[in-house]
């Protein structure tokens, strides 16, 4: 298997899905070694730092990409197997920021309510034990929380020339922020332009569901990933495979239809996988699936749809895509 390996330099991130040039091309097979900036772009490293002040709005979630996947046509499935997401620092940072976050106001929900404290938190991170410290700000508390890394961004170029922030989530990934997407999940993606065009970036040492405050706790990460590459059978939306889970994920708003998006995608999936009308793999999901959250910060919210392979007959997705490139990742330990 090849082994690509890939440190962007400052001037080599983006900032944007679609309108940007590939940085390398990979072959379906390839295992690549990464490593990518916090979603600060390594900017708030203090907790007496003001976001305001430190941060450049538009240069929020870089990304490390977008790489050209040979033989990837509009319609295909990227696959991409996220074999380790480790941090690669001994810190991570977290913030509130003005009018931004799921329990403020702001600009589109509008109060005559002051905007909550602009603040800092700084995590130390102890990488042999799993830990980050939580140190509160206005009182002597300090917890020890389990690191839970994962990557809050992972996509691909929309469709129709479009060129889209990194902070948003939709049909074609992005920055869906869902502790979901972790080490040991496939990820599928359809291809909309030639070469699919993926990045990743906004990783995140831990986060809970919901992405309440709009921040995580973001670090830079070391990724290593499996490229692979299905003939048609895109998805209409973002599917994830675990070991034990299936799972969708919808990007809107409101978030009803965010969810709705993931529900809709995985009564297809079991259309799919066991040949079941509309009708019945609408009721066997609705028995079956639980609806994790996945933000309700960003420019459009996500929601998942996770059904455990347990409660399933036994089928084998993308002919059994997730299986192979887990043996392959296994390889690379």
């Amino acid at each position: 298997m090849r082994i690509v390996e890939f440190i962007p330099t400052s001037d080599q991130y983006v900032w944007t899905f679609g309108g940007a040039e590939p940085v390398l091309e990979v072959s379906p097979g390839t295992a690549m070694r990464l490593w990518t900036e916090d979603a600060f772009a390594g900017r708030v490293t203090s907790s007496a730092d003001k976001p305001s002040r430190v941060l450049n709005t538009k240069e929020l979630n870089p990304q490390t990409g977008p790489f050209y996947v040979t033989g990837a046509e509009v319609g295909d499935t990227l696959a991409l197997h996220f074999v380790s997401i480790e941090p690669a620092r001994d810190w991570a940072a977290s913030t509130t920021i003005p009018l931004f976050g799921a329990l403020t106001g702001t600009d589109r929900t509008a109060t005559l309510q002051p905007p909550l404290p602009e603040l800092a938190w700084i995590y130390q991170v102890d990488r042999a034990r799993g830990t980050a410290t939580f140190s509160a700000h206005e009182s002597d508390f300090t917890l020890d929380i389990p690191l839970a890394p994962m990557m809050g961004t992972v996509g691909v170029a929309p469709a129709l020339r479009e060129v889209r922030t990194t902070l948003v989530p939709d049909y074609f990934g992005g920055n869906m922020d869902t502790p979901e997407l972790r080490a040991g999940t496939t990820v599928y993606l359809g291809v909309n332009v030639d070469g699919a065009l993926f990045s990743v970036g906004d990783g995140h040492y831990r986060q809970g569901e919901g992405e309440t405050c709009g921040t995580a706790l973001e670090g830079a990460m070391d990724v290593t990933l499996v490229v692979d590459l299905i003939k048609g059978g895109a998805p209409a939306w973002p599917r994830f495979e675990h070991d034990d889970a299936l799972l969708t994920v919808g990007s809107a708003r409101p978030l009803e239809d965010a969810w709705r998006c993931s529900q809709v995608e995985m009564v297809r999936w079991l259309q799919e996988l066991y040949g079941l009308s509309t009708i019945d793999a609408y009721q066997l999901c609705s028995q079956l699936c639980l609806s994790p959250l996945a933000n309700v910060v960003d420019v459009n919210y996500s929601a998942v749809t996770k059904i455990s392979k347990a409660l399933l007959p036994p089928a084998e997705a993308y002919g059994g895509t997730h299986r192979k490139l887990r043996a392959a990742g296994a390889q690379l330990a």
